[in-house]
């Protein structure tokens, strides 16, 4: 009887194993809600409709592409505070006010593709750290995974106050 337990138990195991590198969560941020109410924060109201002054220079739809009446809360939040909306696209290049700090940033050299290869070095790290994330109970594993990364803010404070650089803005304990 023994035996077939075995036998069954690590037939379990292998089947189970086939699906580790398909469909697997690696976002570590377990947001899911549990209590069976309305995620309020999904809700996303339209801008209110706008009848064009000219109907004739509209632009042509693009089917997945952004709409008129699109929620764009980092150009309004720009708009508000009195800067510049349009600066806020991506495709809108680097702005003539900023040639200067990005020379400076990159006297020594910099690599053109490193969002790419972040991306890829964290996709690995993450798919490396989801593969025992499992648990009765769903819970965030993003802070456990990691963990090592990050910086112990008052640690670093002390280490810069001890080397004699200024820290005004630094909180007390």
């Amino acid at each position: 009887m023994r035996v077939a337990h075995c036998v069954g138990l690590l037939a379990f195991i292998g089947l189970s194993a086939c699906n580790l590198g398909r469909d697997r969560d690696i976002t570590l941020h377990d947001l899911r809600t549990n209590s069976g109410k309305p995620e309020e924060f999904a809700i996303v109201p339209a801008k209110p409709l706008e009848q064009p002054e000219n109907y004739t220079a509209l632009p042509a739809p693009t089917p997945g592409g952004a709409n008129r009446t699109d929620q764009t809360p980092l150009k309004d939040a720009v708009a508000v505070l009195g800067g510049n909306p349009n600066r806020v696209d991506p495709g809108a290049g680097v702005p003539a006010a900023d040639t200067a700090i990005i020379s400076r940033a990159s006297r020594f050299g910099r690599d053109g593709s490193i969002r790419e290869s972040l991306a890829a070095e964290d996709l690995a790290f993450r798919k490396r750290r989801s593969l025992f994330t499992w648990s009765i109970i769903p819970r965030d594993e993003y802070y456990i995974a990691y963990r090592r990364q990050a910086l112990d803010p008052y640690l670093w404070l002390e280490r810069y106050r001890a080397a004699g650089a200024r820290t005004p803005a630094a909180p007390p304990e």
